[in-house]
């Protein structure tokens, strides 16, 4: 048994409900339940009856539920012991714009969890860094999308999203179901700071690029330039858009992947965790 599917095991237990735990624990309800069966299997017993209103612990899982409170508060303060002889702990977390909100809601919390007395610092990036600051060694962890030159960092897929072109709602292609690279050509797209990363601008960016195409930087700057000038970009088909605009799916273009990315040589034990959490949280 590990101390982080006792603290899941608690969660359930005081909620009596696997959704409502999984909402105080910042994670998703697969994983929690992935997590609560390993656990039973682990024991080789039944801790939770199954009810149509939630569970309830059998008495094994009140044993447990007992035994497991004690053990929680001491690991606890071993951690405290620990973590005040070493002094303070910094974990610098990079993030492109859309994702920023995802880290601060999701992410970090579940991580402060872990590691109350980390100071976790957000650095967001622009466009024109697919790697959050990671490439130039300014953050230890990005929450990215892709594609980019992945040389010298490791990735792990939390989720993969399909992408459309984002247009003005009185477009003429607005209302189709999806669109394809070659019924855009001739359009006009926005352009990527000069020096992005050629992957990167190939996949976000379309071919009717010219000197009058508007250089942007961050994901507010790219719908305004479609909102007030019908410029084209591409972009996440869940990402929030203002009134006046669509994203229509590109039927030719792949689902781009949200991933949490670090380093491949030095990866110290609080990226690992933050990892994990990322992993963890999605449930992939």
């Amino acid at each position: 048994m590990d101390l982080r599917s006792l603290r899941y095991f608690v969660a359930v237990a005081e909620e009596r409900h696997i959704g409502r735990a999984a909402g105080r624990l910042h994670m998703t309800q697969p994983p929690l339940s992935r997590a609560i069966r390993q656990l039973e299997d682990e024991l080789g017993v039944i801790l939770f009856e199954r009810t149509s209103k939630g569970v309830v612990l059998t008495p094994a899982g009140t044993v447990l539920y007992d035994e497991t409170g004690a053990l929680l508060r001491q690991a606890d303060r071993i951690r405290s012991r620990v973590t005040d002889a070493a002094g303070t702990a910094t974990l610098a977390v990079g993030t492109l714009a859309d994702a920023a909100e995802q880290v601060g809601g999701r992410l970090v919390p579940l991580f402060r969890e872990r590691h109350p007395h980390v100071n976790v610092t957000i650095r967001e990036s622009d466009l024109g860094d697919p790697t959050a600051g990671l490439g130039a060694g300014l953050v230890d962890v990005a929450i990215t999308r892709t594609p980019f030159d992945n040389t010298g960092i490791a990735t792990h897929v939390l989720r993969s999203v399909p992408v459309g072109v984002v247009m003005r709602d009185d477009d003429p292609l607005a209302r189709r179901a999806s669109v394809s690279s070659a019924e855009l050509a001739g359009r006009r797209w926005v352009r990527l700071p000069d020096g992005s990363d050629p992957a990167w601008t190939a996949y976000w960016t379309g071919g009717g690029q010219d000197d009058a195409s508007p250089t942007v930087r961050t994901i507010q700057e790219c719908l305004q330039a479609a909102l007030w000038n019908g410029t084209l970009a591409v972009a996440p088909v869940d990402q929030p858009l203002p009134v006046g605009l669509v994203a229509v799916p590109l039927s030719d273009r792949s689902p781009s992947d949200l991933v949490v990315a670090w380093p491949k040589t030095g990866r110290s034990p609080l990226v690992r965790s933050f990892v994990q959490v990322a992993e963890n949280c999605w449930g992939l």
